[in-house]
Parts: structure tokens; C-alpha cells; sequence
């Protein structure tokens, strides 16, 4: 069996869960509470480019993820980046724990749906010659649709301190 993608993506660069900033949601925070007994695992943060704030791609998420005072509950890293549950062979959570915006990449998507076009980063020049990046770790669009469906109907389930309502109308 050959070396999974994201175990030789991290050898040549920072990987998708390193310094990154991977927002939580309401469900997210449930299910990893509910699965590792825990609930020290996030906080709140400014986003870590300031130019995240200003693109307007997206208003729905704009409107329900970032509190009035520009920060968003994201996991909490360590001191070298990484996030708290990567672990020496990927991520320490089932795939159904993990937080949504996680289970997507790389798929690109805003509240419209799912876009063709997957999000940069990756180093696709690791695949074989006849493997789509989806296929190399083990994603597929059926799954890709009802993850993106639980985060939007989560992001709208934020607390109400936004001075913007987060709905979809």
C-alpha cells in the first residue's frame, strides 16, 4: 500500500492543518466535546490575514461566523502551528468528528454550494498520472454536499452577538 497524500504533503510543506486557522462550529464544537471528553479545545481569534475579513465572496459566512470584534471560534494550535489534535499519522479524529471545514478541503465552496474548481494548496503534483486529489484522500462529492449542507445550517445556529442576522432570506 502506498504512502497516503497528506503524509507526503507534509514532508515538502506546511500542511492544510498547520497554521491554519480552522473555524469551529456550534456542531463541531458538540461532537468533538461529545467524542474526547473535552471542551479546552478552542478559542476565539482574530483571523490570521487581516484580508480574510474583507473579502465579500461569501456574505453568509461573513455574517455568522466573525463576532462584532472580528473573531471567530477556531482551534486551538500549538506553539509550532499545528493543530491541537494533529497527531504523527494525521488527524487524531474520526472523519464524522472532525470540524466540518476540515472534512471539505479541498473542496471550494461558499453558501451557494460546492464549486468545480477545488481550493489551492495541495501539492497535486504528488498524484499519479490518472488520480484527481479528491480521489487521492478518499473524498467524494456525495459527501462533500452533505458536509457543506450541516456547515451552513451551523454557522447560522451561532450565538447572537453579531450585530448582523445570520440568515439566508
Amino acid at each position: 500500500m502506498s504512502e497516503h497524500i497528506c503524509a507526503q504533503c507534509a514532508r515538502c510543506q506546511k500542511t492544510c492543518c498547520q497554521e491554519t486557522d480552522i473555524y469551529v462550529s456550534p456542531g463541531d464544537l458538540r461532537r468533538i466535546e461529545q467524542f474526547t471528553g473535552r471542551a479546552d479545545f478552542t478559542e476565539f481569534r482574530a483571523a490570521s490575514d487581516p484580508a480574510y475579513l474583507e473579502v465579500d465572496s461569501d456574505p453568509l459566512w461573513q455574517q455568522c461566523v466573525f463576532r462584532d470584534d472580528g473573531t471567530k471560534r477556531v482551534m486551538k494550535q500549538r506553539a509550532d502551528g499545528d493543530c491541537s489534535f494533529l497527531g504523527e499519522r494525521g488527524c487524531s479524529l474520526p472523519t464524522e468528528v472532525r470540524p466540518l471545514i476540515c472534512r471539505l478541503y479541498p473542496f471550494d465552496y461558499d453558501a451557494d454550494g460546492i464549486r468545480d474548481k477545488l481550493a489551492g494548496g495541495c501539492p497535486t503534483q504528488l498524484l499519479a498520472a490518472d488520480q484527481t486529489l479528491p480521489q487521492a484522500i478518499g473524498m467524494n462529492r456525495n459527501d462533500a454536499e452533505r458536509w457543506h449542507q450541516m456547515l451552513y445550517q451551523e454557522i447560522q445556529t451561532e450565538p447572537a452577538t453579531l450585530a448582523i442576522s445570520c440568515s439566508s432570506d
